[in-house]
């Protein structure tokens, strides 16, 4: 569904309720599964969280998880410790294309059965459940942190437990952190001390209910909202400042973009800073917190601040090559980027052509990253429906902020 976008007051305010994280949902489901006397408030209502869901609780021998790229890595780890179920584990023909191979040779290691259906280091596979041993395995710290989450939330059904060790420097440190603090919050301990995690055997927790924080991903949308408008103030719902997801950094980035937040009783408010002094241009490393370099990407231009976004290295193998595709995208509006496999880079340039049809290669961050960007110029979001991926209610949400929305 190709949408037209346009926004014509250029004023931003409302009230809004975004659904929970889907990263934390998603951890919080398996280990449900794993601990049935857990129970779960908030939970996200995206695709992913949906998907990991149903494959959960069907009884099927073929799961297929379409675009849920979570959801094969946690999945992949789940059902490898189910004894005596045997599944395919399948998705999307994107899905088929990114690597799975680093978390299934640490699962042999572990005792699993599994096997490559087509190519060998990519989905679909054919796991055999079984009973694992558990014990200790290397990792290199750089791969993307759900193949090391993964490993950590099955960790407490190995029988001998789990020793990580990860070697280099750790990619995607606050997702690693969620995943324990997570397990912690449950009732299941942990060690982690210079680069060996440690977590032993554990059959049962106590009977408990986990609430999710919204998501923070799904508000940078609303923050870049903020920030390219003549005039913003929206209040979002459930939200902490001990948050456990990495991309809160946002309210840091954004405040150098003109975005102040505020806390308050569970919400935050993201408010236009009245004649702000934007920088000619920021630098940023977003190595734990690569999911919001498209939205602060398109920001920047449409504030005619260039920027540096380093640390992207993980962008190539999500839902497309994200990298790419912002080149792309952004080259249409009018942009002069650059980027190379690990960065992008941004010229402090406005040259806004109007009118465009942003191609959204099948990724949810691509649509709703460029959709605030219609508060400059009129566009169009080819492919729309990506966005229930992560965040259902996005359309109908800019519209509770006044934008207008053509179905073409």
């Amino acid at each position: 569904m190709p949408l037209k976008i346009n926004h014509t007051s250029l004023k931003c305010s409302g009230n809004l309720n975004i659904t929970g994280s889907k990263s934390e949902t998603n951890r919080l489901l398996l280990l449900k599964a794993l601990y049935p006397g857990l129970k779960i408030k908030n939970a996200s209502n995206s695709d992913d969280s949906i998907a990991m869901n149903h494959a959960l609780i069907t009884d099927s021998n073929l799961i297929d998880i379409h675009h849920a790229g979570t959801a094969m890595r946690f999945l992949t780890a789940f059902f490898a410790t189910q004894s005596g179920r045997e599944v395919v584990l399948t998705g999307s023909s994107r899905m088929q294309e990114r690597p799975i191979g680093v978390l299934v040779d640490a699962l042999k290691k572990l005792g699993a059965d599994i096997v490559y259906e087509n190519q060998e280091g990519f989905p679909p596979l054919l796991i055999k459940g079984k009973i694992l041993s558990g014990g200790h395995v290397t990792l290199p710290a750089n791969i993307s942190s759900q193949y090391i989450s993964a490993l950590l939330l099955i960790s407490t059904q190995l029988e001998d437990g789990l020793t990580l060790t990860l070697e280099g420097e750790i990619t995607s440190l606050p997702y690693l952190k969620m995943t324990l603090s997570l397990l912690q919050r449950i009732g299941i301990r942990s060690h982690f001390e210079n680069d060996t995690i440690r977590i032993k055997p554990q059959k049962q927790i106590e009977s408990q209910i986990q609430t999710v924080e919204s998501d923070w991903s799904s508000a940078s949308y609303l923050y870049s909202c903020v920030a390219l408008s003549d005039e913003g103030k929206i209040i979002l719902n459930s939200y902490r400042n001990d948050s456990l997801q990495g991309d809160a950094v946002l309210v840091n980035i954004y405040e150098k973009l003109g975005v102040k937040t505020s806390f308050k009783s569970g919400q935050i408010t993201l408010e236009k800073i009245k004649d702000f002094q934007l920088p000619d241009s920021i630098e940023l490393n977003l190595v734990e917190a690569p999911d919001i370099a498209q939205t602060i990407a398109v920001s920047c231009y449409g504030l005619g601040v260039g920027c540096d976004l380093l640390g992207l290295h993980t962008l190539k193998i999500k839902e497309t090559d994200r990298l790419v595709a912002l080149e792309n995208e952004l080259a249409k509006l009018g942009a002069h980027i650059r980027v190379t496999k690990n960065s992008l880079h941004l010229s402090a340039f406005q040259n806004f052509k109007e009118n465009q049809t942003i191609a959204t290669y099948h990724d949810h961050r691509m649509a709703m990253a460029f959709a605030p960007f219609a508060l400059k110029i009129p566009l169009q979001i080819a492919n729309a429906d990506v966005v229930t991926k992560s965040y259902p209610n996005f359309w109908n949400d800019l519209q509770l902020i006044d934008f207008k929305l053509i179905k073409k």
